[in-house]
């Protein structure tokens, strides 16, 4: 049976090397001491944590982070909060001309890319990976898909375990969007079109509509269409996004929001390896069908809805309920490199596979927040309770890996291979059904201790249930974990402008985390992932820029290994770490200057394991996993962007940024060299009217941006210079 003869439509239901972390650290501890000292301590009464909203605006805002809703669910000040935080805004992504999750997360340290089996947003935090620690708005989104940035204000990345609040997963940390909100008493808008290399084409809308003092709707939208430097890659996209805002009564608002987005592009696995390094080859190569618009796509549909109600009953007390409903089908057929690599005949293997998901569920959160001033000390307390439900289907079919079907590597041009018969009732194939269940109660105290000391404590009880059943022949899977989660930290501020913390966070990873359980895993406990962590944040020239350092060590344990006794089981006895130092800056200098830079050290390794990996170069060898580094994590990279307002409208900047070597996985057999790109951009504001350029990889270098993570072969180069032109209205 050859694959294009399947139904393929589906309706979905509505830098940095010479910089050494020690010094760096020790640099960073000594203007903090020189600041404190010339600065006298605050003692006046903490003042009360209110809302605050961070807003973009077309011309010039700051890069400056001010406060966090991410790491404590409330509007805490980042210098308040005992664990590294970075804040990507609305305005650098537009001066990067940011087009993806991927183009954003390049501003934060120690974030890694994975391609993400062509059909996802996934990256690697701190050495581990973050496949489901995906959250928009503090509520959990981790469909398989790739984001749009249309409807985003700001993302943040809360760095570490961040089990307190949001349960399971978070083992280098997690990413939370923020969506942009109706604004009272304004209507205002902006319009966009773009164009640039590649055929790429893109238009948005923002449209704010303030109907009246209690009432205002918001609507983003999105259309995109572009071909790529990848042989046959395309996409084409939309992103729908309507919001409302009520004010009900004076001190009680609701917010409702509805998302539609839908994205069809080619499933894209990059380029095999040869010899230890990619196979030399043009970064366009495609290693797929030679009809891939036909046999090689993936469509995935993302509905959304969310109700917000907040209610404050007094200065002290208030409560959040907010409750999400999401429906996401994934249509995904592709062919890949993902076999062994032979040097000797120069050919590589493929594999031919079609994956069909659907997804359902809904996540409800009610948070009580008290304010008080118990036995003397300031508390800010939130308790809250999340119960949720996810509904995921899967049905899969694939080929023998590698051998029946095998290209030349230097010249992979070929028709997509037929799927045996027999595979279509092979095990694999059966479609599954998995039910997750969320059950958890959490809470957390921030406490004002002193003038200058502040602590953060709380701690989450999950009862985290799932099932896993089978259209035929395999029998139903099932466990239930019950996990408790702490978190604390100290926070010491000998000054407005200097603080200093230390904290302890705790997480867990259950079997089968984002997907169905098997039979070899069901048995095995929750891996346990710990972070302990140090640092300083900065806040100097008057609070308009903002540098941060941290040291941590975080600290996988428990991760499931094959039973040398029993390969039909896995056994809970693998222990994985990464130490490391992160420093970032961002903010406004003297002379109109924006910066945005970040730096991380990662030192992973698997340091307790019994397991082996299979290596896809031949010949092929059981590599033990022991002592290896943790795929796709650099032991240096760094980023630096830079804007100068010229004045009369004029902004000029661009950026640097480097990745160390990494390896595309466990074996350690392959290493992705390293890279430096620049890139450049210029602004033009004339009245309502700006335009942007942005040429990125300024230089064309050749380079290697990310890799699969568990398959040498699986290598994504990144883009040739390419350059992108945007003309803005605002109204």
């Amino acid at each position: 049976m050859h694959s294009s003869s399947m139904p393929r439509v589906r309706h979905p239901a509505p830098l940095a090397h010479t910089l050494s972390p020690l010094a760096a650290a020790v640099l960073l501890l000594a203007c903090g001491n020189a600041l404190a000292q010339g600065t006298p301590a605050d003692t006046s009464a903490p003042k009360a944590l209110g809302e605050v909203t961070i807003k973009a605006t077309p011309q010039g805002d700051s890069y400056t982070p001010t406060a966090t809703s991410t790491a404590t669910k409330g509007s805490a000040p980042l210098r308040d909060v005992p664990q590294a935080v970075n804040v990507v805004p609305a305005q650098l992504l537009r001066d990067q001309g940011a087009r993806s999750m991927e183009d954003a997360l390049r501003n934060v340290p120690g974030v890694a890319m994975s391609h993400g089996d062509g059909q996802r947003d996934q990256v690697v935090i701190r050495g581990f990976t973050a496949i489901a620690d995906q959250f928009v708005d503090g509520v959990r989104d981790d469909a398989l898909y790739f984001r749009d940035l249309a409807d985003i204000e700001r993302i943040e990345v809360l760095k570490g375990p961040a089990a307190v609040l949001y349960g399971r997963g978070s083992s280098g940390g997690l990413i939370n969007r923020i969506t942009k909100k109706p604004q009272f008493g304004e209507t205002s808008g902006e319009a966009s079109v773009g164009v640039g290399s590649y055929a790429w084409r893109r238009a948005t809308a923002d449209l704010n509509v303030g109907i009246s003092d209690t009432a205002a709707f918001r609507l983003n939208a999105a259309v995109e269409d572009s071909d790529s430097y990848r042989d046959q890659q395309f996409v084409k996209r939309h992103n729908f996004a309507p919001s409302l805002a009520l004010k009900l009564a004076p001190q009680t608002d609701l917010l409702l929001q509805y998302t539609h987005a839908r994205d069809k592009r080619l499933t894209d696995f990059g380029i095999p390896a040869l010899n230890g390094r990619p196979v030399n080859v043009a970064a366009g190569t495609y290693y797929g069908s030679s009809n891939a618009a036909q046999d090689d796509t993936t469509t995935s549909a993302m509905q959304s809805f969310t109700a917000t109600l907040n209610h404050r009953f007094n200065d002290d007390w208030s409560v959040r309920n907010v409750t999400r409903l999401y429906d996401y089908t994934l249509d995904r057929y592709d062919t890949l490199p993902g076999g062994t690599t032979n040097p000797v005949d120069m050919t590589v293997g493929r594999t031919r596979s079609f994956i069909l998901r659907d997804e359902k569920g809904f996540f409800n959160q009610t948070d009580v927040t008290w304010r008080n001033q118990l036995g003397g000390f300031k508390q800010e307390w939130l308790m809250g309770v999340e119960l949720g439900q996810q509904k995921k289907q899967k049905k899969r079919v694939e080929s023998v890996s590698g051998g029946a079907d095998r290209v030349s590597i230097l010249n992979p041009s070929a028709a997509a291979p037929v799927i045996p018969a027999a595979n279509y009732n092979a095990d694999r194939a059966i479609p599954s059904h998995t039910t997750q269940d969320t059950a958890a109660l959490y809470w957390q105290n921030q406490i004002t201790l002193a003038p200058q000391w502040k602590a953060l404590i709380g701690a989450r009880y999950d009862v985290y249930g799932q099932e896993t059943r089978y259209d035929r022949k395999l029998a139903t899977l099932s466990r239930t974990d019950k996990k408790f989660s702490p978190r604390a930290g100290l926070v010491w501020q000998p000054s407005d402008t200097v603080s200093y913390y230390v904290s302890y966070s705790k997480s867990f990873q259950p079997s089968a985390e984002a997907f169905a359980l098997a039979a070899n895993n069901t048995a095995a406990e929750p891996e346990i992932t710990q972070n302990k962590e140090i640092g300083v944040k900065l806040d100097l020239l008057g609070g308009k820029l903002s540098v941060t350092g941290a040291l941590f060590n975080l600290e996988r344990t428990n991760i499931k290994n094959t039973d040398p006794a029993n390969p039909s089981r896995q056994i809970n006895v693998g222990t994985q770490r990464t130490n490391g130092f992160e420093l970032t800056a961002s903010g406004r200098l003297p002379g109109r200057w924006d910066v945005s830079a970040g730096y991380a050290y990662l030192d992973g390794r698997t340091t307790k394991s019994l397991a082996t990996t299979s290596s896809s170069q031949l010949p092929v060898v059981a590599v033990p996993a022991l002592g290896k580094v943790p795929s796709l994590t650099p032991r240096n990279s760094a980023s630096v962007w830079v804007m100068k307002d010229l004045g009369q409208g004029l902004r000029l900047g661009g950026g640097v940024s480097h990745v160390g070597e990494r390896f595309t996985s466990l074996t350690n057999l392959v290493t992705l060299p390293a890279y430096t790109t620049f890139d450049a951009a210029l602004q033009f504001a004339l009245g309502e009217w700006d335009l942007d350029v942005n040429v990125k990889n300024l230089t064309n270098r050749k380079h290697y941006v990310s890799a699969h993570g568990s398959n040498d072969n699986l290598i994504l180069p990144g883009s040739p210079r390419a350059v992108q032109v945007t003309l803005r209205t605002h109204f």
